[in-house]
C-alpha cells in the first residue's frame, strides 16, 4: 500500500526541487512531477505572507510510495532543501 507525505519548504523555488529529486533517483515526467521506481513526487508553490509586508515562495512537495523508502528519501530532500534556504 502507497504512503502519501506531504512537506512545504520556504527558500528554494519549484525548478530547484525538481533537480534535488532528480538528482535522488527520479526522472521528470511532467512539469511539476517527478517519478522513480518506488516513488513519486509532485511539486508546487503559493506566494505565503510572512509579516505585514513580506512574501515568500512556500515550495510543496507531495511524496507517494512505500512507506520505508519515502522515510530516507523525504529526509534527504529535506537536508538538501534546508542548504539551500538558508
Amino acid at each position: 500500500m502507497a504512503t502519501r507525505v506531504e512537506r512545504s519548504f520556504r527558500g528554494i523555488s519549484e525548478r530547484l526541487a525538481m533537480r534535488y529529486l532528480t538528482n535522488l533517483g527520479g526522472e521528470r515526467v511532467g512539469d511539476d512531477t517527478v517519478d522513480a521506481e518506488d516513488w513519486t513526487a509532485t511539486v508546487s508553490s503559493e506566494t505565503v505572507g510572512v509579516g505585514p509586508s513580506l512574501t515568500l515562495t512556500e515550495v510543496t512537495v507531495v511524496f507517494e510510495g512505500d512507506e520505508q523508502r519515502l522515510e530516507h528519501l523525504v529526509d534527504r530532500f529535506a537536508q538538501k532543501a534546508m542548504r539551500a534556504g538558508g
